[in-house]
């Protein structure tokens, strides 16, 4: 998504579903072949990338069929693929893939892919720039709003965001989430990784708990102001009006 789109890519978003459809099939036909992994030791609810609430599973799963692995993760968090994700059902209707799980041979962990982790998704426990996010591109405020993101005004809404999730949500609940999550031993292991050995079936002692990996809430707050800055300085609206305002330079007489 962000590789492909680069820069404009939150211009997609009031059709986010086609257009993860139109990318997967134009990566199978400059990428044939591509074998997926999808990382399921944590798992995360709600309203993501940002504000998930972490969950650890121990699931790795893995396919060449992008629909397919995709469909085996919405069925194990709890939804129905063609009936609760637009975009596995329109890939599985062109035929880019299987989102259909009666259709879908598991081996490995057959046990594991049985399971039902219940989550509830995106929308019941939304976070106020979720609310907003959703209101502008779908809601009452499209009209008014949308049309700012196409142009040089878009880094209003990347403003929004940092000061929100870095200056707010993060130091006041994200935090939280942090820290229980590096508790769990996968947390433990990611903290004590270069000082744990690891044994023919694992590690089997993942280290002790600790901090020193959480900000505090001050170098939480300095930390966001950084990152403010720096999304002001690289947004690209402001480097394609920079851009312009350069003049052409003048070829060499010979």
């Amino acid at each position: 998504f962000g590789g492909l789109l680069n820069e404009h890519r939150h211009w997609t978003h009031p059709v986010i579903h086609e257009t993860l459809v139109d990318l997967l099939m134009i990566q199978q036909r400059i990428h044939r072949g591509i074998f997926a992994v999808m990382d399921g030791t944590f798992a995360g609810d709600g309203p993501g990338p940002r504000c998930m609430i972490p969950h650890v599973k121990n699931v790795l799963l893995a396919s060449r069929d992008q629909v397919a692995i995709d469909a085996v993760a919405a069925r194990l968090m709890g939804f129905d693929p063609l009936r609760d994700v637009k975009c596995i059902r329109l890939a599985h209707e062109l035929g880019l893939g299987c989102g259909d799980p009666q259709e879908i041979r598991i081996v490995g962990d057959e046990e594991a892919a049985t399971e039902n982790w219940h989550f509830v998704g995106p929308y019941r426990r939304m976070t106020f720039a979720a609310r907003m996010q959703h209101l502008i591109y779908w809601g009452w405020l499209k009209r008014f709003l949308e049309w700012s993101l196409k142009t040089w005004l878009a880094p209003w809404a990347y403003i929004a965001s940092v000061v929100y999730h870095d200056t707010f949500w993060y130091p006041l609940f994200g935090r939280k989430r942090v820290r229980e999550a590096l508790r769990s031993p996968w947390g433990r292991l990611f903290r004590n990784f270069e000082s744990v050995e690891a044994t023919e079936s694992g590690y089997p002692d993942v280290g002790p708990a600790g901090g020193g990996f959480v900000r505090g809430l001050g170098a939480s707050l300095a930390l966001s102001l950084r990152i403010l800055w720096t999304c002001l300085r690289e947004a690209p609206e402001a480097l394609f009006r920079g851009k312009r305002r350069c003049p052409a330079s003048t070829p060499p007489r010979p």
